[in-house]
């Protein structure tokens, strides 16, 4: 069982910055288990309401916590995740000397013929790795397209050589995550 926030805490919203909100929502929703989302959570809400008290302040939503929640909700209702396999992927070091790479969270979601590929860099500055994925020598001699479902309408094509060979190379600024199909 997972969750950000609840009644007895501070809200996520306002106890985080939004790249941090957005990176620890997408480590604990997408994980194997149970998740719970706190109501008003998905709309940014940031300030606490005694559950007593049966009302609220009003409060302006946040688009961009609907809209990141709104995508995560999405990959939820996939059938990988739905009733796929989760794996833990290791990533490694970029080149050598280069610590970033412990930044990382990355794991996958396979089912149905169909891969979840998700990626945070859980860190407060820009870092690098590669991640393999499992099973990759599939992949050799084809091409092969990332679409980014927390950035819709960004899209990556790797060579499949690579990505069994080196594993997958990653790049991202602070707190970013991506889920890739």
């Amino acid at each position: 069982m997972r969750f950000l926030e609840n009644h007895d805490e501070p809200r996520a919203a306002a106890a985080w910055s939004p790249a941090v909100h957005d990176a620890a929502a997408v480590i604990a929703l997408l994980l194997p288990g149970l998740a719970f989302i706190h109501e008003g959570q998905r709309s940014g809400r940031r300030l606490r309401a005694g559950n007593h008290l049966r009302r609220r302040a009003t409060e302006p939503l946040d688009r961009e916590r609907q809209s990141l929640y709104g995508r995560l909700l999405a990959c939820l209702r996939r059938p990988e995740v739905r009733d796929g396999h989760w794996t833990l992927l290791e990533p490694h070091a970029a080149w050598a000397g280069n610590p970033t790479w412990e930044r990382f969270v990355a794991f996958v979601w396979e089912g149905a013929g169909d891969r979840l590929l998700v990626t945070v860099n859980f860190g407060s500055t820009q870092a690098q790795c590669y991640v393999r994925l499992p099973d990759d020598n599939s992949l050799s001699g084809r091409a092969v397209v990332l679409s980014d479902l927390m950035h819709p309408g960004v899209r990556y094509e790797r060579a499949g050589a690579d990505l069994a060979g080196s594993g997958l190379y990653l790049d991202l600024p602070p707190w970013v995550t991506t889920s890739s199909s």
